[in-house]
């Protein structure tokens, strides 16, 4: 009777002991917050009827910045790219090998710490819903960038934003209905999925980049207001992004989530065109206010009190190390980190920052040169900008729309800010390597004509090789057009050309080369398909779609190291060759 009672009591105490140590332990996984974090692509600071627009309604964007804090001066790059690269590791973007947007120069560095690398490392499921924009090729897409789940696109836009084909991890779906409602319902599925654990859901919407494309009762409504179609359509995506912001808080409150998850919006550069924006100077591309300046607002009930506003200047740089103060996350940088963290701030646990310098940049590579400036500094009364070979100097506490350069009057501050400037420009750029093959290190890697080199009377349809572009005036055998490819995963591949072509261009003989390996095809038919109806509320200033051909050209074998492949047509009967979107590369072994 002694040993059975003794028995028991020692296996009461033990089944006591496991369900409160499982039950702390479950405790601590659910009060670990989670994050979302809400991204706008070239949405500018004046597009909310919060900051006075008197055409927009954004009730729930207003409401999640009401509900939280709201930074008076939060500050990205120019560009969309740049911006999203610093937001990700909380480095300037010159440090993490993203200078500009198109052409590789958008491309991140897959050995720099992103947010959702910190965020899984800490056990939390992490997703990516919308535009990446930092690099198309493994390991530089979001999957190889610390994202266990991603539906979107890497490109710096997309054609077409109904009914559209869009990126699950490595294989493209159809998807149905508008791009933005159709990249919520992804962000609500995985936040469903995930409710019992941490997540870090990251949704950069690609609204309201253009094309301008939005359903007919957001544009109709602006049109209604008497705008013309360029800006209906614009606050059109934008009030139909805040329909679905809408939905992700409401779908946090019906989880039983909304008191342990942060939730964070801001925009990623200023306006994308010339509309109220505060009486800023300066609109996407420029290092002026008006291009830097956006919203940050950051939700979290219980600790991040109603209505706070936050005064000190803060930057995109920052957005990692407050993430991981705010959600205590153990990590150790790959890098020096330039952001600070400002968790004092939100938590109210102080109301100042030191008035540091923050740098802009905007870039242009020519002729193997990354030029300085266009280029800025900012402290918290002065801003300082140098384009066109002029430098201006701006007093952003009296004069906040930049209408007096105090350059000339105020010497010593120029110098102070300038010296500054460029000592800050020559460390951030000094890794920069201006020679940039794609990776090639997955089974299947389509290299786009943006990132194709090409000589003689070879250019680009649209002219700039923004994303989705192509190649024309393909003529002669002295064209060349080719790709500078860095191979990791060795083996042997099925190369293939997707091209359109005349008739006229039947016969033509097309080589293929790299090293000691040549590849020879006739081109057999031709085939070229009208451009794809739009559904585009203004002429785009991008490529539209079109329909491609695939060419199967052959076989080469490509060893771990750098390549280059070189496309050229050895006989060409009528002085027709092809135009061309993009050289496939598939692995066979």
């Amino acid at each position: 009777m002694k040993f059975s009672f003794w028995i028991g009591l020692a296996t009461m105490i033990i089944s006591v002991g496991f369900v409160r140590w499982t039950t702390t332990s479950r405790s601590v996984a659910v009060t670990k917050p989670n994050v979302v974090f809400i991204l706008t692509d070239d949405q500018g600071w004046g597009d909310l009827s919060l900051h006075g627009n008197r055409f927009l309604q954004t009730p729930n964007l207003d409401r999640l910045a009401r509900s939280g804090a709201q930074f008076d001066r939060f500050f990205v790059s120019p560009l969309c790219a740049p911006s999203r690269a610093s937001l990700l590791t909380g480095r300037y973007h010159l440090r993490t090998g993203t200078i500009s947007v198109t052409q590789g120069w958008e491309r991140m560095r897959s050995d720099e710490l992103t947010l959702a690398e910190v965020f899984r490392q800490n056990g939390y499921a992490t997703g990516c819903f919308g535009k990446w924009h930092n690099g198309e090729h493994a390991p530089e897409d979001p999957n190889g960038q610390g994202f266990d789940e991603f539906l979107g696109f890497c490109a710096g836009h997309w054609n077409n934003y109904f009914n559209t084909e869009l990126q699950h991890n490595d294989r493209m779906v159809s998807t149905k209905g508008f791009i933005t409602d159709v990249l919520t319902d992804a962000a609500l599925e995985f936040i469903d999925k995930n409710k019992s654990q941490p997540f870090f859901c990251y949704i950069p919407f690609n609204a309201p980049h253009s094309p301008h494309q939005v359903p007919d009762r957001y544009f109709d409504k602006y049109k209604a207001e008497g705008l013309d179609d360029e800006l209906a359509s614009i606050y059109g995506m934008v009030e139909n992004v805040d329909d679905n912001v809408g939905r992700l808080l409401t779908k946090l409150d019906q989880l039983g989530l909304t008191q342990n998850t942060i939730v964070v919006f801001a925009t990623d550069n200023g306006p994308n065109g010339h509309r109220f924006n505060g009486d800023m100077k300066g609109i996407k591309g420029s290092v002026d206010e008006g291009g830097v300046r956006v919203p940050l607002f950051v939700r979290w009930p219980g600790k991040i009190r109603t209505q706070t506003r936050i005064k000190p200047n803060a930057a995109h740089i920052d957005l990692l190390p407050t993430l991981a103060d705010l959600c205590d996350l153990h990590f150790k940088p790959a890098h020096p980190l330039d952001g600070l963290s400002l968790k004092g701030l939100l938590l109210g646990k102080t109301n100042t920052l030191p008035d540091r310098l923050l740098f802009t940049h905007v870039a242009g590579v020519n002729n193997n040169l990354l030029p300085a400036e266009p280029g800025g500094a900012r402290t918290d009364q002065y801003r300082l900008v140098r384009q066109k070979g002029q430098t201006h100097l701006y007093d952003m506490l009296s004069d906040p729309s930049q209408t007096t350069d105090l350059s000339a009057k105020l010497p010593q501050q120029v110098q102070t800010m300038q010296t500054a400037y460029n000592r800050w420009f020559d460390d951030v750029s000094a890794s920069i390597n201006l020679f940039r093959p794609a990776p090639v290190a997955s089974h299947r890697v389509l290299l786009q004509a943006p990132e194709a080199h090409f000589s003689s009377k070879v250019t680009y349809k649209q002219g700039n090789g923004w994303a989705n572009d192509w190649l024309i005036n393909w003529q002669s055998p002295a064209d060349s057009i080719w790709w500078d490819v860095v191979v990791s995963r060795p083996g042997a591949y099925q190369l293939s050309l997707q091209y359109t072509a005349p008739d006229a261009a039947r016969g033509t003989i097309l080589t293929l080369t790299t090293g000691n390996q040549t590849l020879q095809q006739t081109l057999p038919r031709g085939f070229d398909p009208p451009l794809i109806p739009s559904p585009d509320r203004v002429p785009r200033k991008e490529v539209y779609e079109k329909t491609w051909a695939l060419l199967p050209l052959g076989k080469l074998e490509l060893p771990v190291g750098n390549h280059r492949i070189l496309l050229r047509a050895a006989s060409i009967p009528k002085g027709q060759v092809a135009e061309v979107k993009a050289l496939l590369l598939t692995a066979t072994r």
